[in-house]
C-alpha cells in the first residue's frame, strides 16, 4: 500500500540547471559548457562547479490550467568534428529526459546554442 503524503514539492531552477549542465556534458560530443555571454567575441569555459552558468531555465505558469511549464537554454561547446545538429539533437533529448524523469517537470523547450567547436 502506497504512503501519499499530501504537500507541495518545489524544486529550484539552480537544481534544474545543475542536472542539465552535468546531463550535457554526458553527451558525446560536448566539449564544456559556455558562459551565455560574449565579452570581445571570447568563449569562457565553465568548470564543472560552475556548469549552471552554461544553462538559462525559464519557467513558465500556465494560467488556467495550473501547470508550470520549464524552457532550457544550453550554451555548449561542442568538439570539433562530430556532426553539430546530431549532437544538439541527441542533448535537446538527453537534458529533456533527465529533466522529465528526475526532477518531474514538464519541459517545453530545449534549445541548444553552439558558441564555439573546439578540439579535444
Amino acid at each position: 500500500m502506497p504512503n501519499n503524503v499530501p504537500g507541495l514539492i518545489q524544486i529550484s531552477n539552480d537544481v534544474l540547471a545543475d542536472l542539465s549542465g552535468y546531463c550535457a556534458l554526458e553527451v558525446y560530443g560536448v566539449v564544456a559548457m559556455a558562459a551565455p555571454t560574449l565579452v570581445e567575441g571570447v568563449v569562457q569555459l565553465l568548470p564543472a562547479q560552475k556548469l549552471r552558468r552554461g544553462v538559462r531555465i525559464t519557467t513558465i505558469d500556465l494560467d488556467g490550467e495550473g501547470m508550470t511549464v520549464v524552457d532550457v537554454d544550453l550554451y555548449v561547446i561542442i568538439e570539433y568534428g562530430t556532426n553539430l545538429a546530431e549532437v544538439s539533437k541527441n542533448l535537446a533529448e538527453r537534458v529533456r529526459y533527465v529533466l522529465t524523469s528526475q526532477a518531474s517537470v514538464t519541459v517545453g523547450r530545449v534549445d541548444v546554442h553552439v558558441l564555439d567547436v573546439k578540439v579535444r
